[in-house]
């Protein structure tokens, strides 16, 4: 029996590997024999740095640079055969990184991020994978910018502030200072979002509340985005502030998008066909899937369910785990996963629950007990 294991990471607690391997361990007890292949994953969100390093056998590197707030921050991201780098922006301007009370767009910027891209071009990395999930702020890119050496220019032509504040001082842009390597340099982005960069769906109105922005600084950022998009445009006319996930991030889509050449990808789609997983679920006999929490939101671009759907290509079976499932877990059924098990056995804190001590023989067991119940079917099968 060949098995494909690709669960990505319990958020918090199991990485993708770590999953992997449990479900594996627990897969061994019951078919000895069997031949599992796992395969580390991720959607482009949290975990795609550790999912395709390990995967592919790249290398992690670490970076000191600031984090969200201009505090030195240690960044880890990684590069692949073939100098790709792989980058997930919330490793330096995530909102993870800051407390509830920390939170305030006008304050937070992306430089950090800028300063990880200098490093892998410095280290000769040309070809870039960017995850641009769970940021903390607002500013369009500008603090990005700033640290590839683009002019985002005040009046006296000094740098603007860094932070979302710093839109409303924008009065010129240019690029002549800017990396010359970056000429060179391909940026694919791992986005879901299709947000426009202003508006009643921009990224100001829509994401700003869970950065800390209240409705008067929703309003006014949403303003200076629409200007800083103006001036972009007469010295990047290809620019467009409407182009579908421009306001992914704080903007920050529409940064890459407009200064660098950037093309956005479904997450997931950019992960698995990096990992080049599809030759081999053709060939397996089952396959097995999961993530942290299954729900509505499994559907709709998460790695479980591309990994069904692949595998529903050639009409393999898909069993999903998870620390926990939600009521509406159920449309998962109609999308791939032709069964799905929680793994927690017993109630419990959800400390406890992310514990890894516990969650991995936790998967371990899980995965037992169903290839229990998978064996006694087969034997009843053949009477």
């Amino acid at each position: 029996m060949k098995i494909v294991i690709a669960i990505d990471s319990f958020k918090g607690s199991l990485t993708s590997l770590q999953a992997g391997s449990a479900a594996a361990e627990g897969i061994a007890r019951v078919y000895p024999q069997a031949q599992t292949e796992i395969f580390p994953i991720a959607d482009g969100g949290e975990g795609t740095v550790i999912a395709l390093t390990t995967a592919l056998n790249g290398k992690l590197q670490r970076v000191e640079a600031m984090d969200p707030l201009g505090r030195p921050i240690t960044c880890e991201y990684g590069i692949l055969p073939g100098q790709t780098a792989v980058i997930e922006m919330s490793c330096a301007a995530g909102i993870t990184l800051l407390s509830a009370a920390e939170r305030d767009p006008m304050k937070t910027t992306t430089y950090g991020v800028g300063q990880v891209i200098a490093d892998a071009i410095s280290r000769g990395c040309r070809d870039f994978i960017v995850g641009i999930g769970g940021s903390a702020t607002n500013d369009g890119g500008i603090g990005m910018l700033q640290a590839l050496g683009f002019g985002i220019l005040d009046e006296t032509g000094a740098q603007v502030a860094l932070g979302g504040a710093g839109l409303e001082k924008i009065a010129a842009i240019t690029a002549e200072n800017a990396l010359p390597e970056l000429s060179d340099c391909t940026f694919r982005i791992a986005c879901d979002v299709t947000n426009p960069l202003c508006g009643e769906s921009g990224c100001s109105a829509i994401y700003g509340p869970q950065k800390g922005a209240d409705p008067e600084v929703i309003r006014k950022m949403d303003g200076w985005l629409g200007s800083y998009a103006d001036k972009v445009k007469t010295v990047f006319p290809h620019s467009d502030k409407n182009m579908p996930g421009a306001g992914a991030a704080g903007g920050i889509g529409f940064a890459f998008f407009s200064f660098l050449g950037g093309k956005p990808y479904s997450g997931i789609d950019l992960i698995l066909g990096e990992l080049r997983i599809e030759d081999t679920i053709r060939t397996a006999d089952l396959v097995i899937t999961g993530e942290g929490r299954l729900d509505a939101q499994t559907v709709m671009g998460k790695a479980p369910i591309g990994i069904a759907k692949i595998a529903k290509k050639y009409s393999k079976p898909v069993i999903a785990f998870s620390g926990c499932v939600t009521p509406e877990a159920g449309v998962c059924n109609t999308s791939g996963i032709d069964a799905f098990f929680p793994i927690v056995k017993a109630a419990c804190s959800l400390e406890a629950a992310m514990d890894v001590q516990n969650a991995y023989p936790n998967m371990a067991d899980t995965a037992e007990q169903v290839f229990r119940l998978l064996k006694m079917a087969r034997k009843g099968a053949a009477l």
